[in-house]
Order: structure tokens, then C-alpha cells, then sequence
């Protein structure tokens, strides 16, 4: 039976409300509740004072809640479900950013900003899994792609914010709060509660074949080469244009308002193929770290560059989450648990590594040397191992289409 128009209308909603929560939710959490601190930083900072021991207990421990909770919401996700899990993604970013409006002190806002943080490592999995059982399978890989871009929407918004707000952090962060908030409400009523089929779910670590092995390596070597920016960008920016303060920020908004342009990863990778939008967005995120860090920089190429590396880092984010859906399809929380916990743990490798670099060198050896860090990691391959795009051409006989999978 070939379906009407109005089926298939009614067959999309559920992909739109999905998709425009889900997107709300990660510019929540990744915009809100752990980008912006930073950019409210020179406000927090004059009041607050915070020390540099404390700054690097904040850093330090925001990394290791992330990997704690990235796991544990793979596991929650298989066993409870993905709606719950997000919600409580939803009001643990809330409870931290009100944590951050309220702080008294330096050691209770250190607390605060690592709750609020660590949303961000729960919030993706219940997602992935949410599309995995609510969507069509030829609409998947660009519901995905898009939820995965609310990372730069969230960003893109909170740098005119703290632009505007800098000195009025404590009446921002609220703001944050109850906008978080509302987005629990939201996810209640758009992700599905059960995201599996009883008696059909594995647990435990999956085996570690081939298909995973490189995109381990890949999102390793991508998050350690994004440090160049996301740890050191306003250092460099400040080194080679003398930007600091309010015109430091400009560099993240344009690498929020970019990074929205992943949304098309999905797209891009169902015409082109998943190893040919790597490629090329690899290089796209080297070429913008060189205009950002290289001596002889200009206002124009700084914000150029911070534009080819937002829309490539959020596409590269998007690439390695439907490949992590296609290596284990029937365990997407899993999947993606991996390959974030993998880019985090690689962030946290080259951060100082990168300093270490800009000390004993110069910072042109340094930009130079994560530039091609981030080629390197397109010598890991998805289709090596029989990848087919997930995001199926839809059959014009009205057939459902097959889910994509690697060939182990």
C-alpha cells in the first residue's frame, strides 16, 4: 500500500518535536550550562575571586564528571529508558547553572559549574536512542544531525549574552535555570520512554571490532586537535590580535553561529558518503585553527577561521555520532557513549599537550602541529568496513527503507 500524504505528514511529526527538543537540549547543556562559564568568567572572576588552583580543580573536574556521567547515562538509557534520562539531563543542568546564580563563595561555585557540566555527558545518549526508536530510519541520520547542532546554537547565544550581561552573571545564569527547566517539561512529552525491545537488550562493553577500533581513533585524535581552540583560543586570539574581554567573545559566537551548519551533516554524508565529509571537515577544522593561530592573523581571518571551525567541528561531532549508531545499531546509547567519551578523553590529552608545545616552542609550532593532528584523523576510515550512510534513500514504492550497519 503505497502511503497518503497525510500518512506520511503524521509519520514525520514525531521527527520534528523530537528533533527541535532534542536541539533545545543540547544548546541547553552545552551552550548554557557548560560553554558559557567561561564566557562570564572576567565577571565571576572580579567578584568571586577565583584562584588559578581553583580554576584548575574546575577544569580538571569538569572533565572527569563528564566521563562519569557519559557512561552512566549509556547504562541508565538501556535499563530505565532514554526519557527519564534526559529529563533528569534537563534538571541537573538547572540545578547547577541555579548553583552558579546563588554562589557564595568560589568553592561552592567550583561545585556548582561541575554539576552543571556534567549534563552534557548525559544528555546524548537517551537522545541517539530516543531517534533510533522513534524515527523512521530515512529520517534518523538527519534527526541526529540536527540535535547534535544545537551545541553551536546554544554557544551563538550565550555569547551575546555574556556580551550584554557580563557583570549581571548571577541574573544570566538564573535565566539559564529556568530555561532548563522549561526543557524538561519539553523532553517529557517528546522523548519515548521505552527506546527497546524487551528481552532484546545487551549490556556490558560490546566487542571492540574493527569499525570501532577506528572510531575510537578518529574521535581520540579530532577531540585532541580541537583543544588548539575550544582550551586556547582566547589566548591565542589575545596574543596575535590583542583581543581580550567582550572582544574575545567574538571568536565563540562566530564558532556558535557557525557550528549550527551541522545540522547538514546528515545530509551531506547521505550524498557524499560518510570517509568524504570527514575528509573534507577535518580539513576545514585544521584550516580554521591556522587563521585563528598563526603569526600575521587578521581581525577578517580570525573570525573566518572561527567560522570554518565551528561549522566543522559540530558536522565532525555529527559524523561520529551516526557512525556510532551505525557500528551498533541496535545499542545507539552505547555508541555514542564511546565515541564522546573518546573525543573528551582526547580533549583532555591535548590540552596540555598543546600548552606544553606554545612553552617550549613558539605558538606557531603549536597551531601548526594540531592543524595536522586534525588530518591525521581522517586516516581512519568508516567505509573500510562496508559503511552505508544512515540516512537511506527513502523507496518511491513506499517500501520502508533498510537501516544502514557496518559490515563486521
Amino acid at each position: 500500500m503505497i502511503p497518503t500524504r497525510a500518512s506520511q505528514h503524521k509519520a514525520m511529526m514525531p521527527s520534528r518535536y523530537l528533533a527541535a527538543s532534542g536541539f533545545a537540549l543540547i544548546a541547553v547543556c552545552y551552550g548554557f550550562a557548560r560553554f558559557s562559564f567561561g564566557l562570564f568568567l572576567p565577571g565571576i572572576d572580579a567578584e568571586l575571586s577565583l584562584s588559578s588552583t581553583l580554576s584548575g580543580l574546575i577544569s580538571g573536574g569538569a572533565f572527569l564528571t563528564y566521563c562519569i556521567t557519559v557512561i552512566l547515562s549509556a547504562w541508565l538509557t538501556e535499563r530505565v529508558g532514554a526519557r527519564y534520562v534526559a529529563i533528569g539531563a534537563a534538571l541537573i543542568a538547572a540545578a547547577g547553572m541555579a548553583g552558579i546564580a546563588m554562589a557564595p563563595s568560589a568553592p561552592w561555585l567550583a561545585g556548582a559549574v561541575m554539576l552543571a557540566g556534567s549534563s552534557t555527558g548525559l544528555v546524548s545518549p537517551p537522545l541517539a536512542a530516543a531517534v533510533a526508536a522513534a524515527v523512521r530510519p530515512d529520517r534518523q541520520s538527519a534527526t541526529n544531525s540536527i540535535i547534535n547542532a544545537g551545541t553551536g546554537a546554544g554557544v551563538a547565544l550565550s555569547g551575546p549574552v555574556a556580551l550584554l550581561m557580563g557583570a549581571q552573571w548571577r541574573l544570566a545564569f538564573a535565566g539559564f535555570a529556568a530555561i532548563a527547566v522549561g526543557m524538561a517539561f519539553a523532553v517529557a512529552f517528546t522523548v519515548p520512554r521505552r527506546t527497546h525491545s524487551p528481552g532484546k537488550t545487551r549490556h556490558g562493553m560490546p566487542a571492540l571490532d574493527g569499525a570501532i577500533r577506528r572510531l575510537i581513533a578518529a574521535s581520540f585524535l579530532t577531540g585532541a586537535a580541537s583543544t588548539a581552540l575550544w582550551s586556547f583560543g582566547g589566548q591565542l586570539v589575545a596574543l596575535r590580535l590583542d583581543w581580550s574581554g567582550p572582544r574575545a567573545g567574538l571568536l565563540w559566537i562566530a564558532i556558535g553561529a557557525a557550528g549550527i551548519a551541522g545540522a547538514g551533516a546528515g545530509a551531506g554524508i547521505a550524498r557524499f558518503g560518510i570517509d568524504r565529509v570527514h575528509r573534507v571537515f577535518l580539513t576545514a577544522l585544521a584550516a580554521g585553527i591556522l587563521l585563528v593561530g598563526l603569526d600575521g592573523t587578521s581581525p577578517a581571518l580570525t573570525l573566518g577561521g572561527g567560522l570554518l571551525f565551528g561549522a566543522a567541528y559540530i558536522t565532525l561531532t555529527g559524523a561520529y555520532l551516526l557512525w556510532s549508531v551505525a557500528a551498533l545499531p541496535e545499542r545507539p546509547a552505547t555508541g555514542v557513549m564511546i565515541a564522546f567519551l573518546a573525543l573528551a578523553i582526547g580533549q583532555t590529552a591535548g590540552a596540555p599537550i598543546f600548552g606544553m608545545l606554545m612553552d617550549g616552542l613558539t605558538a606557531n609550532h603549536a597551531v601548526i602541529a594540531f592543524a595536522c593532528l586534525a588530518l591525521c584523523a581522517g586516516l581512519s576510515r568508516a567505509q573500510g568496513a562496508g559503511f552505508k550512510p544512515h540516512m537511506a534513500q527513502e523507496d518511491k514504492t513506499g517500501c520502508e527503507p533498510m537501516p544502514c550497519r557496518i559490515d563486521r
